[in-house]
């Protein structure tokens, strides 16, 4: 990981949600000075959270757009085109401008800042909280190699980071973005099924979380395929291999192929 410790960037998040508090947690991780870092937080209480929690400076919007280097916009992508619209004209000249909102694409943001204002898009995920995070960024037409690097720096301080080609990004957002709901409905549902056949709710949610996680564990550090894993699981005939017959009846693969595809076109239609 590239560390951010010798960096001048002034940067400013706008929204300090659950996500805008982690990537500004993964900034001081990163190495960049609580000192270099601003946020805008209409509630003084959650300011004062988060000024206490990592050193950095509440301002004003238009004060924040205008002193920032770097400037993330965490906002919903229902809000973006409006707080563009009142923010738009104040970003310093040579600014980078990085968006976390969903479907919003790299030539809709340049539309609405100033002509030498560089953009990149991400699409991170929620296991960013505990320093798990998958990111996906994409470049728009100004951005710099320099300027990737800094995104890359703080971004793999929470997990890790690719870049991608944007018109991947709606995929992207329907395997990572939105892939955790996906894996804690898995979770919740074999744990509802694990009580149907007589266990104790907290039994069956130690057996099923330590499962994930073993199992999850293993696809990280074994270097086999998840392919290879379920095989080296299933015994022919075995107990395994009956309840995986169940999924293949039931259509396992395409339900969540139409249930990514689904997500994917719902952040097509967030553009």
């Amino acid at each position: 990981m590239n560390s951010l410790q010798t960096s001048k960037h002034q940067v400013g998040v706008i929204g300090v949600g659950v996500m805008g508090e982690a990537l500004l947690a993964g900034l001081v991780s990163a190495g960049l000075p609580g000192s270099q870092i601003s946020f805008a937080e209409k509630r003084s209480d959650r300011a004062a959270e988060i000024s206490a929690k990592y050193g950095a400076q509440a301002l004003e919007l238009t004060e924040l757009t205008k002193s920032c280097d770097v400037v993330l916009l965490v906002v919903k992508p229902q809000d973006l085109g409006l707080l563009l619209g009142e923010i738009g004209s104040n970003f310093k000249s040579g600014a980078l401008v990085i968006s976390f909102a969903a479907g919003k694409k790299t030539e809709f943001i340049e539309s609405k800042v100033g002509s030498d204002v560089a953009v990149i898009r991400v699409m991170p995920n929620t296991p960013t909280l505990i320093g798990e995070g998958m990111a996906a960024l994409s470049v728009g037409k100004k951005v710099s190699a320099d300027q990737i690097k800094f995104v890359e720096a703080f971004l793999s301080a929470s997990g890790k980071v690719i870049t991608v080609d944007e018109k991947l990004q709606d995929a992207v957002t329907a395997v990572s973005g939105s892939g955790p709901a996906y894996f804690f409905a898995f979770v919740e549902a074999m744990i509802s099924a694990a009580t149907s056949l007589g266990l104790s709710q907290e039994d069956a949610t130690t057996l099923t979380i330590q499962t994930i996680v073993g199992s999850a564990g293993m696809l990280s550090e074994s270097g086999l395929t998840a392919t290879k894993l379920r095989e080296n699981v299933t015994s022919p005939n075995g107990t395994t291999a009956a309840a995986l017959a169940k999924f293949s009846e039931g259509g396992l693969s395409d339900l969540i192929k139409s249930a990514m595809q689904a997500a994917r076109d719902r952040s097509q239609e967030l553009a």
